[in-house]
């Protein structure tokens, strides 16, 4: 079992959601932001006090909590 501990979550900060290291930035803004800049260096100089470590956990905390949904797609 992977351990998180760059992951946070405290009702008082936006919500509970999971954010990176408490800071007001959630492990979902990162995820879509890897969408918009794939490439990490583009990423981190978007979102500067983001750490390659920060970047590796949010994608496998996401991976590890869409384990356990269905998400039903449309095939075209």
């Amino acid at each position: 079992m992977t351990s998180f501990d760059r992951i946070t979550s405290n009702s008082a900060v936006l919500g509970g959601q999971p954010t990176i290291r408490g800071m007001r930035l959630t492990v979902r803004r990162v995820v879509e932001a890897l969408a918009l800049y794939p490439n990490w260096d583009d990423l981190r100089a978007e979102y500067p006090e983001l750490e390659p470590e920060d970047i590796r956990q949010a994608l496998e905390f996401a991976a590890t909590n869409l384990d356990d949904q269905i998400i039903p797609l449309e095939t075209v």
